[in-house]
């Protein structure tokens, strides 16, 4: 654990992969780095397959570590339906930053996970916040319309489009667009850009919004020639102003706690569950119920008795 918090990548690595194969020592590693988590930014990167999210990371980290930031990586890959595998190929575009210790670049296994993250990468977020980074970047799978689990992890979600993604009714349709505090126009030299961007602010333009309340940027950046980086760290920089302005931050990071929180009781009641599964309470109220003789309801409370 010290050499972890020393910020050794070995050590970051082992206890990352600890939180992925919910080793048993997790609580006791979760107990010792409460007390230095909680400070780090964390920003979520989203978006289709191919819009350029990797590269884009790469870039940002370049310009945060420019600032002085010690950075986290955590970028989640798509596991095989069929093998289980994943290629875990989002760190071979950021081989820029290999050598650099003030950068931890870790790839991650959806397993399967819906919602464009892994089933650990909240816990990994602790780990890396624990390792002394003071901005963790998480960058999902390519994502649908309906994955949004990112924005109930970061303090601040990027969502990045490119040109020739869909018109202006595919901009207003609800979804991942609705999560976005900045959008990025990736590829903006590409046609169709200056299209994509309209759209959007046109969309944003349609929400109705409290005074006060943030109102998503826009921003155009050509990440493989590290164009715009600089104007996506500081429409970053101003949403971090805003949240801290107004009180969201806060509240944003307690409804990640309690997300958290949730997933881990869940998790110990579907492997209490399990053990009915194995047992002969669960087959005795099944035949019960089959029979008439209790209702599913009935039945399931009762299950939910033994377990408590």
């Amino acid at each position: 654990m010290a050499a972890a918090r020393e910020g050794d990548p070995r050590a970051v690595a082992r206890l990352i992969t600890l939180v992925e194969s919910g080793d048993e020592l997790l609580p006791d590693v979760a107990a010792a780095l409460a007390p230095h988590t909680g400070k780090a930014q964390v920003i979520g990167l989203t978006g289709s397959p191919g819009v350029g999210k990797s590269t884009t990371t790469n870039e940002f980290v370049r310009a945060l570590r420019a600032e002085g930031h010690r950075v986290g990586v955590l970028a989640v890959d798509p596991s095989s339906p069929f093998t289980g595998g994943a290629i875990l190929g989002d760190r071979v575009r950021m081989q820029d930053h290999a050598t650099d210790p003030g950068v931890y670049i870790r790839s991650m296994s959806s397993r399967g996970h819906l919602g464009g993250l892994a089933a650990a990468t909240p816990q990994a977020v602790r780990v890396l916040e624990g390792a002394g980074c003071d901005i963790v970047l998480v960058e999902t799978v390519g994502v649908g319309q309906a994955e949004v689990e990112v924005a109930s992890l970061a303090d601040t979600t990027l969502v990045l489009l490119a040109p020739g993604m869909g018109d202006a009714i595919q901009a207003v349709k609800a979804g991942i667009l609705e999560i976005a505090d900045v959008f990025v126009v990736n590829k903006a030299d590409r046609d169709g850009a200056d299209a994509t961007y309209h759209d959007i602010q046109g969309m944003i333009g349609l929400g109705e919004r409290a005074p006060g309340e943030w109102r998503p940027q826009v921003v155009r950046a050509v990440a493989s020639r590290g164009q715009g980086i600089d104007d996506i760290l500081t429409a970053v920089q101003k949403h971090r102003a805003w949240l801290v302005e107004h009180g969201e931050l806060r509240r944003r990071r307690e409804k990640r706690a309690a997300a958290e929180v949730e997933a881990i009781a869940l998790g110990t009641l579907r492997e209490r569950l399990g053990s009915i599964r194995s047992g002969t309470a669960l087959r005795d109220a099944a035949v019960k119920v089959a029979a008439g003789e209790t209702d599913p309801y009935a039945a399931a409370a009762s299950l939910l008795a033994s377990l408590a």
